[in-house]
């Protein structure tokens, strides 16, 4: 028969529970043993809930108190010199030092680098490996969920981090090697690891090895050989199943088809033509296919006929026993039920699924191929009806904004004058001094900020006494940024619940759940808007908050926007037209707001990118084209200003070598990136590249709780300054400080600004 499988299940909660219980043990409130109690309930309910919905199989090991990777280097025994470990089990306080850093007790020790896992909105942990690195089993998470399941009466597939992938996504650390060379040390563990689970009575185990869908180097296509060949000689290779995710295996295919293992999995949501080549391939090497027909990234419903259609496909080639289906990845990447959306309408939550409903979706199309259609046949009907519904409902277009992308011209995506031009003019107005220093945008959200948004959102709050709770946040944003002697200022945010959400609450064509909450790192989570129709800007979002706080200061204000594809990369994203046209529909909506900003009296408008580099297609054959709608969508929502107006923007966590020219295309006035946990690695980018732009490398990482000291920042700066240009060079943290608190936040900028004059004083001398 063939059974209904599941990637992986979202570990935060129905409510958030984990996070809350993570983040009440980081302050102190609870004990160890109640996050771990916690984890525990949360477990048992997703492993039931999973099975009761026709699940054949739930995964364990995907929960985790952080990361997967961050586990999985824990279970490897990868714990960097820096944390002290005893070199025995990893025990959770060396966990989350090495996730968040850590200062206490005499110890100051930075966090691993965080950076996104592959295309997601997702950020992982990212190994740090030696050249004589040396792995061992020092963790039993695995094998204690493994067992606590049994023991809860359900029988799970534990999922790790594949070696090819978890070496290709590690950071060589002191001598520079290819991570990969390490496999042969690698791959004993991994066997120790799967003989453990056999013995432990595992049926087979899922390693994610979604790396088989990248553009493969020599050294990792043999590293994939040299591991799967020696693990089918010291583990059953019957026990393994490979899951690929996030894009086709496309030239990989042969290679993942040769590799000696059980079954492979294979995401036909984002990559739908490798369904017949991979049928073949399984036919000729007798491997199981997991066809992953229930997209894991997305909120839109299945169109189960049409993936029935694929599965019946597979079945009559490969036979029932040899085909299953599941998620396209793991589901962590989705809300967790629609069950809790009350304030979505009837129409709008007809055409959606979360993550619970994507697992009917997964049983319903298991259950239609082992007992025909007419054993599914209402929810075919209700399916198909969502499908027609979408298609023809008046709500999705917008005739207006359609007929302004089509009367779209070259011109509009361009600055009047080049940056060599422009950059003499913006420094004659804005009068800054070298290194000016400045933040990212937000500032700390407290309990009372968001009590008072709270209360207005319920009408418990009227506007005029919400407007005034806000003004006076600002003034005291303001007057703290005047006594810190920060040089651009900006209002700190604090009427925003989320960059990206709060823009979508004023635009046209998006709609809001209430619960979907996604993690996007630890405990942070995001809810994401969604995007159904074609978008447009009614009113003015920001200028009212801008022009009151520049009316608080002499010094410059910052306005404060999120940019085209940044909104489009953070929101659950209409699936029915190609992502250029929205984006592009974005872009035309925030340029008459960077617009209005400039005609309000704000010289310096920061239009955030964070996710550009997230959003970059994980081949590179589809680069080219990704690039150049994206630079575009910017640069129209940048180019309708004056050259005196000074446009910054904004990228957290990217790897900048793989799209530098991109980057310099953008033509930002200013760029702001993240470099502190790199130590200004990601800087030589820049420098190979001679980026002609300002740019701002962070020096006050704002993932970890740490205060950064003034001695750390300066010595950060005068590196940046041995690659960069002075005249070049802004002074800033990594990323905005919404989820820091004010006793962090104060010591850590006033560090900054202290370092900012040292070395502006140094380099004068």
């Amino acid at each position: 028969m063939t059974l209904a499988l599941n990637l992986g299940f979202p570990r935060i909660g129905e409510r958030r529970e984990l996070k809350k219980a993570v983040e009440s043990y980081w302050k102190g409130e609870t004990s160890q043993e109640d996050l771990l109690a916690a984890g525990k309930e949360l477990r048992t309910k997703h492993w039931s809930l999973q099975k009761n919905a026709g699940i054949d199989y739930p995964p364990s090991n995907d929960f985790s108190f952080y990361d997967q990777m961050l586990d999985m280097s824990c279970l490897l025994g990868a714990v960097p010199a820096r944390y002290n470990w005893s070199g025995e089990t990893v025990d959770l306080d060396t966990y989350f030092a090495m996730a968040r850093g850590r200062q206490q007790d005499g110890q100051d020790v930075i966090a691993m680098e965080m950076t996104k896992w592959f295309d997601t909105n997702y950020h992982y942990i990212v190994p740090e490996l030696t050249k004589d690195q040396s792995f061992k089993i020092s963790s039993s998470k695995i094998f204690d969920e493994h067992a606590e399941a049994k023991a809860a009466g359900v029988d799970t597939v534990p999922v790790i981090i594949g070696p090819v992938t978890y070496l290709s996504l590690a950071k060589a650390s002191g001598a520079e090697f290819e991570t990969t060379d390490l496999i042969d040390r690698l791959v004993p563990v991994y066997a120790d690891i799967l003989n453990r689970l056999h013995e432990q009575g595992a049926l087979w185990v899922q390693i994610d090895e979604p790396c088989l869908c990248l553009d493969l180097s020599a050294a990792q296509k043999e590293a994939y050989t040299k591991a799967y060949v020696e693990l089918s000689k010291l583990a059953p290779n019957t026990f393994i199943s490979l899951a690929t995710y996030f894009e086709g295996i496309r030239d990989n295919e042969a290679l993942a088809f040769s590799l000696p293992v059980a079954a492979i999995s294979v995401d036909l949501v984002r990559y739908p033509n490798q369904l017949d080549s991979c049928i073949t391939k399984a036919k000729e090497t007798g491997k199981g296919l997991r066809l992953g027909l229930v997209d894991g990234r997305n909120i839109w419903r299945n169109d189960l006929s049409a993936s029935l259609e694929k599965l019946e496909k597979a079945i009559a080639a490969l036979g029932a026993d040899n085909v299953q289906v599941c998620s396209s990845c793991s589901l962590l990447h989705s809300p967790f039920t629609l069950e809790n959306e009350n304030t979505l309408d009837s129409e709008l939550k007809s055409w959606m699924a979360f993550a619970v409903q994507k697992l009917d979706e997964i049983a319903t199309l298991a259950k239609g191929a082992n007992e025909g259609r007419d054993a599914i046949a209402d929810k075919l009907a209700d399916s198909d009806a969502a499908q027609a519904s979408r298609k023809s409902s008046a709500r999705i277009h917008n005739k207006a904004v359609q007929d302004r992308l089509a009367a779209a011209t070259p011109e509009m995506a361009q600055r009047k004058s080049p940056f060599s031009t422009r950059a003499q003019i913006q420094r004659e107005k804005l009068g800054l001094p070298a290194f000016p220093t400045t933040t990212i945008g937000s500032f700390p959200q407290t309990q009372e900020i968001r009590k008072a948004r709270a209360a207005f959102k319920k009408g418990n709050l009227d506007e005029n006494a919400y407007e005034q709770a806000m003004k006076d946040e600002i003034g005291r944003v303001v007057d703290y940024q005047h006594a810190v002697d920060l040089d651009v200022l900006v209002h700190g945010e604090p009427e925003r619940n989320d960059m990206v959400e709060y823009f979508g609450e004023q635009l046209e064509g998006f709609t809001f759940s209430k619960l979907g909450w996604v993690q996007s790192y630890g405990s942070r989570c995001v809810k994401p808007p969604i995007i159904f129709g074609d978008i447009s800007r009614p009113n003015a979002m920001t200028v009212k908050w801008a022009e009151y706080a520049q009316s608080l200061t002499k010094k410059k204000m910052k306005g404060m926007l999120t940019g085209p594809i940044t909104i489009l990369q953070w929101s659950f994203v209409r699936n029915d037209q190609p992502e250029e046209l929205t984006a592009k529909q974005i872009a035309f909506a925030i340029r008459d707001e960077v617009v209005d900003l400039e005609s309000a009296g704000i010289d310096i408008i920061q239009i955030d990118e964070a996710a550009i580099r997230e959003g970059l297609p994980i081949r590179k054959e589809d680069w080219k084209d990704y690039l150049n709608w994206s630079v575009e969508a910017f640069r129209i929502c940048a180019s309708g200003v004056k050259d005196s107006t000074q446009i910054h923007t904004h990228m957290c966590y990217s790897e900048f070598n793989d799209m530098i020219e991109a980057i310099a295309a953008m033509d930002a006035d200013v760029i702001s990136i993240e470099t502190s946990r790199s130590q200004m690695e990601l800087l030589d980018a820049f420098e190979r590249f001679q980026y002609p732009n300002e740019i701002g490398p962070g020096v006050y990482d704002i993932h970890s709780p740490r205060i950064p000291s003034t001695e750390e920042m300066t010595d950060l700066l005068e590196k940046a300054a041995k690659v960069i240009p002075v005249e070049q060079l802004w002074v800033n943290p990594d990323c905005g400080l919404k989820t820091r608190g004010w006793a962090e936040v104060e010591p850590a900028l006033k560090n900054m600004v202290d370092a900012a004059k040292q070395v502006r004083q140094k380099l004068a001398s």
